[in-house]
């Protein structure tokens, strides 16, 4: 008897420990109130990826389950998008970045889609965002050196389609740079 009545009090606190995860994922469905735990979560997996979940809860003085929780709730929410490495440019022989201003010849739907769709394809490309401004596009590429990027523009960059103009600018040297989102 003391058997049954030990399994259906643990039976009532899993059930009431289910339904406070439940309310606590429908308090944040759209993601747009992220507390003061989550933000320093975020924070943290921002600088150190790999930490482990055993971790990252003592540092946020969390249990383990419930920062797990938070963490996939952040993840399910789409606010941490994905894990990833972070390479030394340097090491790969890459130490360089341009930064390419291109101005397109006109501005219909299809001339910009095609465009973007080309400049995808490109692996040296790092990013690239749709200005306001002078230029169009900027994009920022990881390059050897000169003649690297002499062959990135000869066998990519001449050929994107609509470009009207094109302004290259090497950056001497990196200040700072960072991945980290303020949050």
């Amino acid at each position: 008897m003391q058997n049954a009545a030990k399994l259906w009090v643990s039976a009532v606190k899993i059930r009431k420990k289910s339904l406070e995860i439940s309310s606590f994922l429908e308090d944040y469905p759209d993601m747009s109130e992220i507390d003061a735990i989550d933000r320093r979560i975020l924070a943290l997996l921002q600088k150190h990826g790999r930490i482990s979940n055993a971790e990252l809860a003592q540092r946020v003085h969390l249990s383990p389950s419930a920062c797990h929780r938070r963490v996939q709730r952040l993840e399910e929410g789409g606010v941490i998008q994905d894990y990833v490495a972070l390479l030394n440019a340097r090491k790969l022989q890459r130490q360089t970045t341009v930064f390419v201003e291109i101005t397109l010849s006109g501005q219909a739907d299809e001339l910009l889609d095609r465009f973007e769709r080309a400049v995808r394809a490109i692996p040296d490309v790092l990013e690239c965002h749709l200005m306001a401004g002078t230029a169009d596009y900027l994009l920022k590429i990881v390059v050897e050196d000169t003649d690297d990027f002499a062959r990135i523009h000869r066998q990519h960059l001449a050929r994107l389609p609509g470009v009207a103009q094109m302004h290259s600018s090497f950056a001497l040297r990196t200040v700072f740079r960072t991945t980290a989102i303020p949050v």
